[in-house]
């Protein structure tokens, strides 16, 4: 029973946001997606404010194709549960995770245990509701994406920085070219570190010119950037024309002290 429960919240999930990849992960699942998926639901959060009662959800190829209280060939009968469509995480580390010693960065963990545990992120991930994640700034990324898109592991899909932009040393034409090679990866954004962390005051580590290289050279290639900032920093990554600041905290507690 509770496998069944399981899969039709995955069913579910999948459907809100039509995420192909995460179909295939599961034999029964895929070959029901060569016809229409029907789901029969008594109440259904529409994502847009409204509440629906009474419906049936049709799927087409991997996408919500039209609600029909009529339609035929209940797939999925999911009254009694409350229908929503997926949930999005701006801001995750899927690969993270704690090794067998039961530390963050196992030195003694082997690369199976290591990808084992990356999987096991994305499938408690996708349980949890999240159909689609953003992760900013882990290599690992690359592989775990790739394996749920072509439906060998189950997951959300993935939107990842890959490599962070770190190192204060670079010219601003070696930013450039490394957001280059970024896109060339398969990047989907840049994450760009312009600050040291809060806990080491939070200055600067990147001048003007070289933030600018960043978002200007990520915006030339569609490219979101994501920047990390503390003080000065934001202002400087807003002046950029930077898209976003993650972690970003305009003041230390010693300047909210002395506002006080």
């Amino acid at each position: 029973m509770r496998r069944n429960v399981s899969m039709t919240r995955l069913v579910l999930l999948c459907a809100a946001l039509g995420l192909s990849g995460i179909w295939t992960a599961h034999p029964e699942v895929a070959v029901a997606q060569e016809k229409a998926i029907v789901l029969k639901a008594s109440t259904i959060f529409d994502g847009r404010g409204h509440i629906l009662h009474d419906t049936r959800i049709v799927i087409e190829n991997g996408r919500i194709a039209r609600l029909d209280s009529r339609a035929e060939g209940v797939t999925y009968d999911l009254r009694g549960l409350t229908v929503l469509p997926g949930w999005i995480d701006v801001h995750d580390h899927i690969t993270w995770h704690f090794g067998p010693n039961g530390r963050v960065e196992d030195k003694e963990e082997t690369p199976a245990q290591a990808a084992l545990a990356e999987a096991g992120n994305a499938w408690t991930t996708l349980l949890a509701g999240f159909t689609t994640i953003q992760s900013l700034g882990s290599p690992e990324d690359q592989d775990l994406r790739a394996a749920i898109r072509r439906g060998a592991l189950a997951g959300p899909r993935i939107l990842t920085a890959l490599r962070p932009i770190v190192d204060p040393r670079l010219t601003p034409e070696q930013i450039r070219e490394a957001v280059r090679r970024l896109k060339g990866d398969g990047a989907d954004a840049v994450k760009i570190f312009a600050s040291r962390s809060i806990r080491e005051g939070g200055g600067p580590t990147l001048s003007d010119e070289q933030l600018q290289a960043a978002c200007g050279e990520a915006k030339a290639q569609g490219l979101r950037s994501v920047v990390h900032a503390y003080r000065s920093a934001v202002r400087a990554a807003a002046l950029a024309g930077c898209t976003q600041v993650e972690h970003g905290t305009f003041a230390t507690d010693e300047d909210l002290w002395a506002l006080a």
